[in-house]
């Protein structure tokens, strides 16, 4: 592996050096719970728990909306699951579990489910969830005129695609009311990984007389009406987002916590600190240069554990420099030394991926390019080859645009890749930061962005679920890529029965997105947090999934203050 003079310094600029494992901070003595005690039901016994159930958690950026149709991004989604709930749901350990349907039938073809919801299910205003709900919601979700960022996760169902084409209206969606309380879909094809897709905000409910009465505003604190087992409390901007217990929630009784309280932090620096200070119960993400430090001081909070996702950069193929310069996004890909990134930059077990699909599906494999096999130097020289082709040399440089939400670990990032394109082919880099929003929407719009941070993390435990993203009518394709080989391929895909032939079919899909550069895959992304010792029902799942409504906190063990941080090292 070859570490070139320029990459070299710039990457200790990108890390900050090496100063974070000379100038430990001290180490904080971890709050210690009681032993754990639990009654006849499994549940704990009220001896064992906190007084104060308030949970405290990080949460990535700030969320663009919460209204679950239209909104983008982890960080949102894991507001809506306490706030909503769909007809499945989850379970700590990322098992599918019925949520707003108690149960469902399935017909022998598998192209109509009939779900049979609670009838103990309401609203947080203490209305009923009714069939109805639902066929109102998934209709809106189809309309073009809702802008559903998501909305096509809904193509198996039967009319979906006429809708999204704008040659149906949204009634003729393949969804009926049977009852008050049963719910049928029809699918045009038998989808395997159909009740996964309903633990997606996308298919949750919405309050459609809140809707209509508040119009955008219908998601603002007291104008907000849920189904899930919180509330919104409140939502100041940039600060926190306050969820309370739902009193009306159909199995409030099981629910421990009484308020969920969510910061965004941009700067994975602050949100360290604050768990340090014990401000917060578990962290949305650490900052990647501490993870030995973490190791040594904080086993007992640090988690690490394999997710469904891969981080890459995608390119705009709708304007130059890359409409129609294949050699380019190829010497773009081939000059990334994955490994570098991995091992220096992110260092927290990322594993390097020159695929978009990540591995672990018991029921598909990736087809891999010839140049993972190669040696990096053999990358390097191909890399500039195919850039002299492009048009590109060191007298006549590219100079390009890469783009990135604020974040420090995506700056590091952005600065090593910088560096990489410097030092092996000249390329000039000009990095661009933005917060989430305006990120994400320059991303849709496709106007000023050349090359741009991404990422995906699977929807649902299936291929499909990466794939879809590249359809030329897909909401979140903001690469611009229109394939019609590509699209044919996933119609084929979605109506394929046999197992094998399905798997085989996805595997051309992704070798002809791979084949055609429109991303730059870089690694399989890894969750990591800290987590307090007194919280429970947390439990590692590959999805990365944790409801509040599972989760409650134990009393501490030494009752002095909850998080003391000494001189120890």
């Amino acid at each position: 592996m070859r570490f070139l003079p320029g990459l070299l310094a710039l990457l200790m600029v990108a890390c900050g050096g090496d100063r974070s494992e000379v100038e430990e901070p001290s180490a904080p003595r971890l709050p210690q719970p009681v032993e754990l005690e639990l009654d006849d039901q499994g549940r704990p016994l009220p001896s064992v728990l906190a007084d104060e159930q308030v949970i405290h958690r990080g949460n990535g950026e700030e969320p663009q909306t919460l209204d679950p149709h239209l909104a983008e991004g982890v960080p949102s989604a894991n507001i809506l699951r306490d706030l909503f709930e769909g007809l499945t749901t989850t379970a700590p350990d990322g098992r599918i579990v019925p949520g707003a349907a108690a149960h469902w039938d399935i017909s022998r073809d598998g192209l109509v489910y009939t779900f049979y919801l609670r009838p103990e299910g309401r609203w947080s205003n203490g209305e009923p969830v009714t069939a109805e709900d639902f066929v109102w919601s998934w209709r809106r979700v189809v309309d073009p005129a809702s802008g559903a960022a998501y909305g096509r996760m809904l193509a198996p169902v039967v009319n979906a695609g006429e809708i999204f084409a704008g040659r149906l209206p949204a009634e003729e969606l393949g969804v009926t009311a049977l009852s008050p309380t049963s719910f049928q879909v029809r699918l045009n094809d038998p989808t395997p990984y159909f009740l996964g897709l309903l633990t997606h905000p996308t298919t949750y409910p919405v309050h459609r007389a809140s809707l209509e009465a508040y119009g955008s505003a219908h998601v603002r604190p007291g104008n907000l009406v849920s189904n899930g087992a919180f509330r919104l409390l409140d939502w100041q901007v940039r600060s926190r987002i306050e969820l309370e217990k739902n009193p009306h929630y159909r199995a409030a009784d099981s629910v421990i916590a009484e308020r969920v309280v969510l910061y965004p932090f941009e700067d994975e620096n602050t949100e360290f600190n604050r768990f340090r200070a014990g401000d917060l119960h578990w962290t949305y993400q650490v900052p990647n240069n501490q993870f030995r430090w973490l190791q040594r001081n904080m086993t007992e909070a640090l988690v690490v554990a394999p997710w469904f996702g891969t981080y890459f950069f995608s390119f705009n193929l709708n304007r130059p420099p890359f409409r129609d310069n294949l050699p380019l996004r190829q010497a773009l890909n081939l000059a990334i030394d994955r490994e570098i990134l991995t091992e220096k930059v992110t260092r927290f077990g990322e594993i390097p991926t020159y695929h978009l699909i990540p591995p672990g599906l018991p029921d598909y494999e990736s087809p891999i390019p010839e140049h993972a096999d190669w040696t990096q130097d053999e990358r390097q020289a191909e890399a500039l080859r195919l850039y002299r082709q492009a048009g590109y040399s060191e007298d006549e440089p590219l100079t390009v645009e890469l783009r990135y939400n604020t974040s420090e670990n995506h700056r590091k990032i952005a600065v090593a890749v910088a560096a990489m394109w410097k030092d092996v082919l000249g390329v000039r880099t000009r990095l661009i930061n933005e917060e989430f929003r305006v990120f994400l929407q320059n991303r849709a719009q496709g106007r000023v962005t050349e090359v741009f941070r991404a990422g995906w993390i699977g929807d649902y435990q299936d291929a499909f679920t990466f794939l879809e993203l590249f359809h030329s009518e897909h909401g979140r394709n903001d690469a611009g890529y229109d394939n019609p080989r590509f699209d044919r391929l996933l119609e084929q895909i979605a109506g394929e029965r046999i197992p094998s032939r399905r798997r085989n079919l996805m595997a051309e899909a992704e070798r002809i997105l791979l084949a055609d550069q429109v991303v730059l895959p870089v690694y399989v992304y890894v969750s990591k947090r800290l987590v307090d010792p007194r919280l429970r029902g947390w439990d590692n799942n590959i999805m990365d999934y944790h409801l509040s409504q599972h989760m409650y906190l134990l009393r501490e063990r030494d009752p002095a203050s909850p998080l003391q941080v000494t001189d120890e090292n």
